[in-house]
């Protein structure tokens, strides 16, 4: 049984009886109905779900990326459940959790996001049915939706050089920009990781990561990349900074730190694409090039090496088109 964290309160589900008729609530329609708002969870959940984010933080080393999503996905299930006239967690059974699945796919949820929200709620219950803070783990026997595999999407060599060369401005912006494609494309990390980085990374041939549960990895940094991040730093960053406290490598139009929304942001803007797509190709033109895959799982950080072979499929497919395109008997 993992550690607690927090005091678990006294256990009075026995004595709560439902209080009304458990009906469903109202669909959301309009312009709100595939992204609805996500309200605060009620008062009569909040301090249960707390206690569980905080679990989550400091047992598992979430990061407050991950903790934030959770929060969302658990925060729209517990709305739903008191919009249906649920006034405690006692009295969720596995009927509505299914009701609250089906109303996600109703208003237009994707199949992943609907899983990610089922895997949010089912841990949430597991954890209280653990504690003893519900009789029973109502999302205990719910069937688990398997996951289609996808193959991830990697641009070509060819079109990386093109988005990266076509950012050749001296201004500051421009410098920015450049420094990270090179970085993500270099490197391979996560959007996540590459806002974390600091100054301290200028004239590094390397860098130290901290990945998901807290675990560092180290990664080389290639020469156009190093040499891009040092004129960012000597010609681009003084000139945007405003906190002249701030350590943060990359800095807005505003003089303030870059975040994760804002990296995506420049990535689609520039290239029409995301970061992760930047990361994908890291990992296929490494394989490509014959890289081990052992090297390219601990170079993404990748926990399970079943998720770095998926980009095996994808230069396996790479390796026969060229087959079939320079074989004169293919």
């Amino acid at each position: 049984m993992p550690a607690s964290v927090g005091t678990t309160p006294n256990c009075s589900w026995s004595l709560r009886p439902r209080s009304s008729p458990v009906v469903d609530p109202a669909p959301i329609t309009g312009k709100d109905a595939v992204v609805p708002h996500i309200p605060d969870p009620p008062g009569w959940a909040l301090d249960s779900l707390e206690r569980y984010l905080t679990r989550l933080k400091v047992q598992r080393g979430l990061s407050q990326h991950s903790i934030d999503a959770y929060r969302r996905d658990i925060s729209q299930f517990l709305a739903y459940c008191d919009r249906g006239s649920i006034r405690s967690l006692a009295d969720v059974d596995r009927r509505f959790i299914r009701r609250f699945l089906a109303y996600l796919d109703t208003v237009g949820y994707s199949r992943a996001s609907i899983r990610r929200k089922s895997s949010a709620v089912k841990g949430f219950f597991a954890d209280l049915a653990l504690r003893s803070e519900v009789p029973m783990n109502p999302a205990q026997q719910l069937a688990r939706t398997k996951k289609p595999q996808r193959l991830p999407k990697a641009l070509p060599q060819r079109a990386v050089a093109q988005i990266i060369d076509a950012i050749d401005g001296d201004d500051p912006v421009d410098l920015r920009d450049r420094a990270i494609f090179e970085m993500l494309y270099a490197t391979g990390v996560r959007v996540s990781e590459l806002a974390s980085l600091t100054t301290a990374i200028g004239g590094a041939d390397s860098v130290v990561v901290r990945g998901k549960g807290n675990k560092d990895r180290v990664i080389p940094i290639g020469s156009p990349a190093v040499r891009s991040v040092e004129r960012w730093l000597a010609e681009g960053r003084p000139k945007l900074l405003v906190d002249l406290d701030s350590d943060s490598l990359w800095i807005g139009i505003r003089g303030r730190s870059l975040d994760t929304r804002g990296i995506r942001r420049i990535i689609q803007q520039r290239a029409g694409t995301f970061p992760h797509a930047l990361r994908h190709s890291f990992a296929t033109h490494l394989l490509e090039g014959g890289a081990d895959l052992r090297a390219v799982q601990e170079l993404l950080g990748h926990v399970e090496l079943a998720t770095t072979q998926l980009y095996t499929a994808i230069t396996r497919d790479h390796l026969k088109a060229t087959y079939e395109r320079s074989h004169p008997r293919a």
